[in-house]
């Protein structure tokens, strides 16, 4: 919570895979608290210390919607959503039947789906790949896959240790969710106000989907030259910060 004056639109963060609301405690929520900002991150069922880790694979992207709108409702305002990778995949589908003040994707899950992500990372990063399928399964990545994974620019190896510490495993439906299932409608997202974000460095999402994202709902895509998928815990974290922040300005008028 901001330490003075509060704007009156919070703001709700949304974790992506492997991961859960801790990502955005590190810069996010203080830099946008000390903006003025209620900043509220969410952990998705089974992630986190919400309850459904034993039955993890059991839990859908519709369930993860279900969490962000249960969360939403309970806030003193509609928030502005912030979502990353998978996170910003759930934002989409929460989308299709709500109208948000805005929201902004993060390195998003394009609204085609997985799919594409997936065969690019198969032939130009197999170890990635196998090391987070069996992250996916309950196994261990190395921490250099968690380095590869998130990170274009320098990081400390006591960092890189407590990020591993929060990683755990995903859920093989809310996966197939994304790559088969149940793509956004995109003419619903479009309703909202939306910011779309990408790095020049990201294995995962990279930036020709990132870019596909922002053609598909008629936005620019703004891609951040040197910084890796893990946008909110990269170095130069207060870049795509301050891109958010003053784009929310603008959204106020």
């Amino acid at each position: 919570m901001p330490a003075g004056k509060t704007q009156p639109t919070p703001l709700l963060f949304v974790h992506g895979a492997y991961t859960a609301a801790w990502c955005w405690e590190e810069h996010f929520l203080p830099f946008f608290a000390e903006a003025g900002y209620a900043a509220y991150a969410v952990s998705l069922s089974g992630h986190g210390g919400s309850p459904g880790r034993k039955h993890l694979d059991s839990f859908s992207i519709g369930d993860y919607v279900r969490d962000v709108a249960a969360v939403a409702a309970a806030l003193p305002a509609p928030p502005v959503l912030i979502g990353h990778s998978m996170g910003g995949f759930v934002v989409q589908k929460y989308l299709e039947e709500h109208i948000a003040p805005g929201a902004v994707l993060m390195c998003a899950v394009p609204p085609q789906g997985l799919l594409s992500a997936a065969m690019g990372m198969m032939f130009s990063k197999p170890g990635m790949m196998k090391d987070l399928n069996s992250l996916m399964s309950g196994g261990k990545a190395s921490l250099e896959t968690l380095r590869e994974a998130l990170f274009a620019q320098p990081v400390s190896l006591d960092d890189l240790k407590r990020y591993y510490k929060g990683s755990q495993s995903e859920s093989h439906r809310a996966i197939w969710d994304m790559s088969l299932f149940g793509m956004p409608r995109a003419g619903r997202v479009k309703r909202t106000p939306l910011l779309v974000q990408g790095a020049e460095f990201d294995h995962l999402i990279p930036a020709s989907l990132v870019e596909m994202t922002a053609r598909t709902y008629d936005v620019d895509a703004h891609v951040f030259p040197g910084m890796g998928h893990g946008l909110m815990l990269e170095r130069d974290w207060k870049k795509p910060a301050q891109q958010i922040l003053d784009w929310l300005r603008e959204l106020e008028g």
